[in-house]
């Protein structure tokens, strides 16, 4: 029997979401729980894994057992025994070709940032920050040169292990809320590091270091070094992974801290 879980997590307290030595990642978490509720070792596939710091609202795994459960004691059951920080949100029995990974049509991020003068408190670990004002229509211009197929080695990690740095970037909006700055985009799937890589670089061009034009030399030019330093983690936030509909898989709970 395979189950598909929907998780959110607070990522600030751990090394990512892959298992690490040292048992620090959210990955460890799940499993550990899943194993308890099923009285035998479950070892769960996400659909996207997220680095140290990263938070996730929409994380969809999945997992194979030989016990039945009710979908409840996947969610309930599951939760009581995890830290406050991580929740699974539902559970859905799915076939055994459905893939967390693999199956996935694209995944959604959310970068937040807080544009004023005065660092956050409150905030700390949740939002990234930024104390000089950003000019919103230029990083939109900027966005622009990204959408679409392209070749994004230049806002990979150095040790992305992707076969392939070609990916689709379906949208990248954004958006002023308050004294927010957020950064929505969508592909079909992320290097290491892009959307920090991107978000960086994005902040650059609002900062006036940079015209908008030079977003689209940096792509072209693929070279890492050109693109800003990767961004805060904090900010970062996995918020859907899309699925074709014959799955039937439950929607993200409403991502209501910001707009």
């Amino acid at each position: 029997m395979r189950i598909a879980l929907g998780v959110e997590y607070n990522g600030s307290g751990f090394c990512g979401w892959q298992t690490q030595p040292g048992a620090g990642a959210v990955q460890d978490r799940i499993e550990a729980a899943c194993s308890q509720i099923a009285q035998q070792t479950i070892k769960v596939v996400c659909a996207g894994r997220t680095d140290a710091g990263v938070h996730a609202v929409g994380q969809v795994v999945h997992f194979d057992t030989l016990v039945e459960r009710p979908l409840s004691a996947w969610v309930r059951g599951v939760n009581a025994l995890l830290p406050p920080m991580i929740a699974v949100n539902w559970a859905h029995p799915v076939t055994d070709d459905f893939h967390a990974r693999y199956s996935a049509l694209a995944r959604c991020y959310r970068y937040v940032v807080l544009n004023t003068s005065v660092r956050p408190a409150l905030e700390n670990a949740r939002i990234g920050w930024c104390h000089q004002p950003l000019a919103l229509e230029r990083m939109q211009l900027a966005a622009e040169y990204l959408i679409g197929e392209h070749d994004f080695t230049a806002f990979r990690a150095s040790h992305c292990q992707a076969k392939t740095p070609i990916r689709v970037l379906h949208h990248l909006r954004i958006e002023r809320a308050g004294p927010y700055v957020i950064f929505d985009l969508r592909a079909n799937a992320f290097l290491h590091h892009m959307v920090r890589n991107i978000v960086g670089s994005l902040i650059y061009v609002g900062m006036n270091k940079h015209p908008p034009q030079w977003l689209r030399q940096v792509l072209q030019d693929r070279q890492r070094a050109q693109a800003a330093p990767t961004f805060d983690a904090s900010g970062l936030y996995l918020t859907q992974v899309d699925y074709a509909e014959h799955w039937q898989l439950p929607n993200p709970r409403p991502f209501s801290l910001w707009p």
